[in-house]
């Protein structure tokens, strides 16, 4: 299978890295040091076990450049999709699939999903509309991302955790392509189920996510220490409690309780969450469709989400004096 993964940072790293050793043609898209280290000395990747391996591959800054694809893969944060999506049709071939791997709400929520809210766009992952304009629906295939990875110097990445992607056509039908694309994650070495119901998965995992993500880059704690000391725990279970009303109104089955959903991310660890890891080293972090969709879905199903606003304010500044300024924020050993 041709296979192109726009945006190689973490997750489009592994994706790409083991799909090119099942011995798939890969081509990455990829910019600044990370494209350079990849074209001279190929992507390497370190296992969770600490072996290490290096793999050669087509790497390039220009999506025009790579040519039509089975499958692409976007593999950027959720606020970098708008400013490619109209580069994206030079990889097309009549039956290519586009796998969005992002966190959070994504932009296609309403789109196929049969609800009175069908079609509806979303302001907060995508403004006035610019990915659903132009990029068609019918090529949309979704997954749940639930490896942690981290790219730890220019063209190397760190494989921290898990293996799971859980894959599903957006209208939950069982189709011979998401079938395959099911099949090929699974022969790279990844746990790739064909779920039935990937909106109320993709909540199970946004619950953490937008409680501990943001808690994190405030704090500069790791999941464990969040959960660990009780206030900010129970600020995460508040955050969490106006969640779960938003997605109960629109549908969702949660099929793990508040308090097992907590101890699952205290279970990881020392982990920094990946809203930290952007913050350390000054990256523009997915506020947006991690929490602001979530304010934003409050406001229209009519529920209130005073905690949740209260920590995305706090995180929108954080983020805008980090970019004002140029620079990173970490706590440092003295």
């Amino acid at each position: 299978m041709k296979i192109c993964v726009v945006g190689a940072g973490a997750i489009g790293g592994l994706l790409a890295i083991k799909l090119a050793k099942a011995g798939h043609e890969l081509t990455v898209i990829a910019r600044g040091p990370n494209l350079k280290a990849i074209q001279e000395k190929g992507f390497q990747l370190i296992e969770e076990d600490g072996t290490s391996s290096i793999v050669p591959m087509r790497a390039m800054s220009e999506i025009s450049q790579a040519g039509p694809q089975d499958l692409v893969i976007l593999g950027m944060k959720a606020h970098q999709v708008a400013a490619i999506v109209h580069e994206l049709p030079a990889l097309y071939q009549e039956n290519t699939m586009v796998l969005t791997a992002q966190n959070g709400i994504p932009w296609w929520y309403f789109f196929k999903h049969g609800g009175q809210y069908e079609g509806r766009t979303l302001e907060s992952v995508d403004p006035g509309g610019v990915i659903a304009t132009n990029l068609p629906i019918e090529r949309v295939v979704g997954t749940i991302v639930y490896p942690a990875a981290e790219i730890i110097a220019p063209g190397v990445l760190k494989h921290i955790e898990g293996n799971r992607f859980s894959v599903a056509e957006i209208d939950n039908s069982v189709t011979p392509r998401i079938e395959l694309l099911s099949q090929t994650l699974k022969e790279a070495g990844f746990k790739a189920p064909v779920i039935s119901d990937i909106r109320s998965e993709l909540w199970t995992k946004l619950w953490g996510n937008l409680s501990f993500n943001p808690i994190s880059a405030l704090t500069h704690a790791t999941l464990v220490d969040i959960c660990e000391f009780p206030l900010t725990r129970d600020l995460a279970a508040k955050m969490m409690q106006e969640a779960q009303l938003i997605g109960e109104k629109l549908d969702i089955r949660f099929r793990v309780s508040l308090d097992k959903r907590i101890a699952g991310a205290q279970a990881v660890g020392a982990h920094k969450t990946s809203m930290l890891q952007d913050i350390e080293s000054g990256r523009a972090i997915e506020k947006d469709a991690l929490i602001g969709s979530i304010i934003e879905l409050g406001k229209i199903v009519g529920i209130p989400t005073p905690h949740i606003d209260a920590v995305f304010a706090c995180i929108s500044l954080l983020t805008k004096s980090v970019q004002d300024q140029r620079g990173q924020l970490k706590i440092t050993t003295l």
